[in-house]
């Protein structure tokens, strides 16, 4: 045979080895697209351990610039997208969401792709993106016109809108993302700012909660004082701007003290000590006899047989002393004893002035929850189970008023009960439900990890299973938290340690 029948012949076989490669890779590229990653017979929609390493193979590759990588990466999100939308549909619970805190080494390229994978990867298909906490919210520093500092300060970053890309990647991935954001609690700088001064909740031993709260980043604030409500509606408003597909209230409520200050027993326990609480309280008296004995309890803690006497003596003309909320008892036919009558008015104004503490959170969460109402996108309250107990006369010192939030918001019970097994959790979701009005969307919270206990709670897929035998009105669940699902990640984050 001549040499050039066998250069034909060489030239042909490497053809042929060429063909046998790119066939070789078109196949696989095929089955990466058509072979499902959410096997529809799982029970928590998570992608398998292959595709999610062929995943964020991808993801690096793109990284890298390599385009063929970044083709065919968008292409697998697209596909996850619709298996996990598919898979939720058809697995319990309908929505399984995660908490996620940012920091401001996830402003590096490519970080906030791999977390909503490991997101989507787990069979999440909500987040709730923490946007406020600690006194520092999640918007540009460069254009930030709020009255606390930017969660993102590192050179250079000025103008990164972390949240903005937060959100664009979640929905991306088919996630919803919501912005959850502390309510009550203004964070620690916030207290620093000598202009703020009034706006901080006062309790009548002229405490501020940096004096009963351990954490000294709490900071809670007067829900009456009309600065903090306007700091505060305008943060919500700049968050809306950027289309969460909700928003959450947390710290909905007033501190949580602990040991005998645990219980509110006595009004100089609330926190009404502040001009704008009292101010409004004051006007909930409906006549010169009720106005004064609210003066003279809130100064004293208490009301005596002499103080009705005077202001009986003062105000002729009025029968019964009247507040907002107060039905005299019908008069009998025999007059009440002076020490019973100092005995139920005493007792109506403690319940006026607790009413009237858990009132300027509810009215505080209306006006905090307007914008989304305003926009048609979902809002949802925090709360802890417990918190609005009432302990013989006196009450939870948190005055958490959860049981008295409208069915218009969704209600995220946080069912951290721990006793070793799931039996209190579900306790505590079946308390809410009991007292949640028909048609309110209970959503409980749950802390816990994947297959293993933690801090002597049961693993998610216990506390889960517990749940699901609970009742068809939960369709919805979240997880406290991708720290700890994720804690040697959440770790390298912080630090801006790369893998």
């Amino acid at each position: 045979m001549s040499d050039h029948n066998w250069k034909f012949i060489r030239l042909i076989l490497s053809w042929q080895g060429l063909f046998t490669i790119v066939f070789t890779n078109y196949l696989l590229i095929l089955n990466l697209v058509t072979e499902p990653a959410i096997a529809q017979t799982k029970q928590d929609c998570s992608v398998s351990l292959k595709a999610t390493q062929e995943k964020e193979k991808l993801r690096l590759l793109s990284l890298k610039g390599n385009k063929d990588a970044e083709s065919r990466y968008q292409k697998l999100l697209k596909q996850h997208t619709k298996e996990l939308q598919n898979c939720r549909i058809q697995t319990w619970p309908e929505t399984q969401a995660i908490w996620l805190r940012l920091y401001p080494c996830d402003t590096q390229p490519g970080r906030v792709d791999q977390i909503m994978d490991r997101i989507v990867n787990q069979g999440y298909n909500q987040v709730y993106l923490e946007v406020f906490y600690d006194g520092r919210v999640l918007l540009p520093a460069a254009t930030n016109p709020t009255v606390w500092p930017a969660v993102v300060r590192t050179p250079g970053t000025e103008k990164f809108d972390l949240l903005a890309l937060a959100i664009k990647k979640g929905q991306q991935r088919g996630l919803k993302v919501y912005a959850w954001m502390f309510t009550n609690n203004f964070g620690y700088t916030y207290a620093q700012r000598k202009d703020r001064q009034d706006a901080i909740a006062r309790n009548g031993k002229n405490q501020t909660s940096l004096s009963v709260v351990e954490d000294s980043s709490q900071v809670f604030i007067d829900p009456y004082n009309t600065q903090a409500k306007t700091d505060y509606y305008r943060m919500v408003q700049q968050v809306m701007r950027r289309r969460p597909d909700g928003i959450l209230f947390d710290y909905v409520r007033y501190p949580r003290q602990t040991g005998s200050d645990s219980i509110a027993t006595k009004v100089h326990d609330l926190w009404l000590f502040t001009s704008a609480t009292q101010e409004v309280l004051l006007r909930r008296a409906k006549n010169s006899k009720g106005l004064e004995l609210i003066r003279r309890f809130l100064t004293r803690g208490y009301i005596s047989a002499g103080d009705i006497a005077e202001v009986n003596k003062r105000y002729p003309q009025e029968d019964e002393p009247l507040w907002e909320g107060r039905i005299p008892q019908k008069k009998q036919k025999s007059l009440p004893s002076v020490e019973e009558k100092q005995r139920v008015l005493q007792l109506d104004l403690w319940l006026l002035t607790v009413a009237h503490a858990m009132q300027g959170i509810l009215d505080f969460v209306a006006l905090a929850s307007s914008p989304a109402k305003q926009q048609g996108i979902p809002a949802g309250v925090v709360f802890f189970p417990e918190g609005n107990q009432a302990l013989g006369q006196g009450y939870d010192s948190r005055l958490q008023p959860w049981d008295k939030f409208p069915k218009t918001l969704e209600w995220h019970p946080m069912s951290y009960a721990n006793c070793g097994n799931a039996n209190c959790i579900v306790a505590q979701v079946q308390q809410v439900l009991k007292m949640a009005q028909p048609g309110t969307k209970v959503i409980p919270a749950l802390a816990g990890k994947w297959g293993e206990s933690i801090s002597n709670r049961p693993s998610l897929e216990v506390q889960m299973q517990a749940l699901r035998q609970l009742s068809p009105q939960i369709k919805a669940v979240s997880h406290f938290a991708y720290s700890w699902q994720y804690p040697e990640h959440d770790g390298e984050r912080k630090f801006c340690n790369s893998r």
